[in-house]
């Protein structure tokens, strides 16, 4: 006992003096269990089960009245007990697994809502920093001379190196 407690104690996961309970399980028997009650609950869901289910019953009450009072195993008299019972049974054990399937399904649609959510952050962080960008490129192009702002500018530095040719061609011209 002694021992226990002082590998209880080494232990960073679980509190001063208390004990793990035993792992008897191996991780997969919980998957497992939770595949099973899936498919009971999707199977329990289906026409082919309700039609079944109805077969079942009405050949088990065919067979207890029209049989042979020796063969029977139900009584009419009685109201069918041990098919109220046989129902029963089917009942207290569906209802729990449906809901341990439910519960699994509500397990893998929260993970898959905190996934969308995240998801949701990044799109909107990916869009708020695209929106960033295309501001700064809006406002460096406002920065940029346009098509008709250069061409204005070498207008004006055509016309005047034009005035120059045309003042250097008069200079010129009364000096011979």
């Amino acid at each position: 006992m002694a021992r226990a407690n002082n590998a209880d104690e080494r232990r960073f996961d679980t509190p001063k003096g208390s004990r793990r309970a035993p792992q008897f399980r191996r991780s997969g028997d919980n998957d497992r269990f939770g595949r099973f009650t899936e498919w009971v609950a999707r199977g329990m869901g289906t026409p082919g089960f309700l039609l079944g289910l109805s077969v079942f019953a009405i050949g088990w009450m065919l067979w207890n009245t029209f049989a042979p009072e020796n063969m029977r195993f139900d009584s009419v008299a009685i109201g069918f007990t041990a098919l109220t019972l046989v129902l029963s049974l089917q009942a207290s054990y569906a209802a729990p697994l449906i809901l341990l399937a439910q519960n699994r399904q509500d397990d893998r649609d929260r993970v898959q809502i905190e996934q969308d959510r995240q998801r949701a952050e990044r799109n909107l962080a990916d869009t708020e920093y695209l929106a960033r960008e295309v501001v700064a490129l809006r406002l460096a192009m406002r920065d940029l001379a346009s098509k008709d702002f250069i061409r204005a500018e070498l207008r004006a530095v055509l016309e005047e190196l034009d005035r120059k040719d045309d003042e250097d061609a008069a200079n010129a011209a009364p000096r011979s």
